[in-house]
């Protein structure tokens, strides 16, 4: 049985005129990318010392930054300071300034910087990490150098193809080291959360994207914290949640416009066990419908593995069914085991040219 709903003239002539001007414009559309952890061990920073002393990762990303700048707009977790030299891996991170470099070369747009390791320098280290972002004028969330700042920084809204993206970002925590001036770390609180999701509606966030860095290390299924924080974050409006830390991939879900991803694993880094040696890459599409709302239409992952420096060569990241190699396939078999048994209508995305060598 057809159901008629009545609608009020207004709005009737509000969605007419709408539809009208996405047929004369085109449907307001956006792909934004998503990826992991960044890392910086002390064998990648050795590998990318040159003689003259300077550093170079432009070897890095040359692979997947065709997928990545082909994107509207690229989020990845920056997990070290750039404080300036000496420079420094495990326990305390700290990577040159051209590691930003590289990575916005790669097509990265938005840098967040709240996480376990972003006080590993101190507040010094954190306020030199956001003076080097803001020297590269690039989009960065989650650390600020006051409470003030953070009250200027924020509500982070990023307009992509006529959409108003609004973006979150907090972590667990710190390792134990805590701010001892007047720096803001970001951490998961849930009533600062509610405050910062309904100051981002009221300045006209259409949809939200919560990066949450949480979890439990090494470990291939969500923990019952990370559930529940995710169902908040979705009861408080938030359409996505985006996780990291756990080093290893995590199942991802999409349902009722609701994206929840649990780890994205290592962006690129020098771990070495199986599923620390790649991660994922997300890409979700989102569009504004005949009512005006914004739908999570798609979200799909692209599996990344690290090929460790070696033959003259730097640490570069690669499409693990390329790469020949016997440990790229080791974890690209488990990644997709997990994900094959565990996501909710998020599938592989992957490479034209391996999608044609499979056929």
């Amino acid at each position: 049985m057809l159901k008629y709903i009545k609608v009020p003239m207004q709005s009737t002539l509000a969605i007419l005129l709408f539809s009208l001007l996405s047929l004369l414009l085109g449907r307001d559309e956006a792909e934004i990318v998503f990826a992991g952890d960044a890392m910086m061990h002390q064998g990648q920073i050795d590998a990318a010392r040159r003689s003259n002393g300077t550093y170079d990762f432009s070897e890095y990303f040359s692979v997947i930054a065709p997928y990545v700048i082909s994107a509207d707009y690229a989020v990845v977790n920056l997990e070290t300071p750039i404080a300036g030299a000496p420079y420094s891996g495990y326990p305390c991170f700290n990577a040159p300034a051209t590691y930003l470099d590289a990575l916005s070369a790669a097509g990265f747009d938005l840098f967040l910087t709240a996480n376990n390791h972003t006080l590993d320098r101190g507040d010094r280290g954190l306020c030199a990490t956001i003076d080097s972002l803001d020297a590269r004028q690039l989009d960065h969330l989650g650390t600020y150098k006051s409470p003030t700042e953070r009250a200027n920084s924020l509500p982070k809204i990023k307009v992509i193809n006529n959409i108003r993206v609004g973006f979150l970002n907090y972590t667990y925590g710190t390792n134990g080291i805590s701010p001892r001036g007047n720096v803001v770390v970001d951490y998961i609180n849930r009533d600062v959360m509610k405050r910062d999701v309904a100051a981002l509606r009221k300045a006209g966030a259409e949809i939200i994207f919560a990066c949450v860095h949480w979890g439990i290390e090494y470990q291939l299924l969500q923990h019952q914290s990370q559930t529940s924080l995710a169902e908040y974050l979705h009861s408080l409006g938030v359409e996505c949640v985006i996780g990291g830390h756990p080093h290893v991939v995590q199942p991802i879900h999409l349902k009722d416009n609701r994206l929840t991803v649990y780890s994205l694993g290592n962006f690129i880094s020098n771990m070495k066990t199986t599923d620390t040696r790649g991660g994922a890459m997300l890409r979700v599409t989102i569009s504004r419908q005949a009512d005006g709302s914004i739908s999570v239409d798609d979200a799909s992952y692209r599996l990344v593995y690290t090929v460790p420096a070696g033959n003259g060569r730097n640490f570069r990241l690669v499409w693990p069914d390329a790469a020949n190699d016997t440990r790229a396939a080791a974890f690209a078999r488990s990644a997709r085991a997990l994900f094959g048994k565990h996501n909710t209508n998020v599938a592989e995305d992957k490479p034209l040219l391996l999608q044609l060598i499979n056929k």
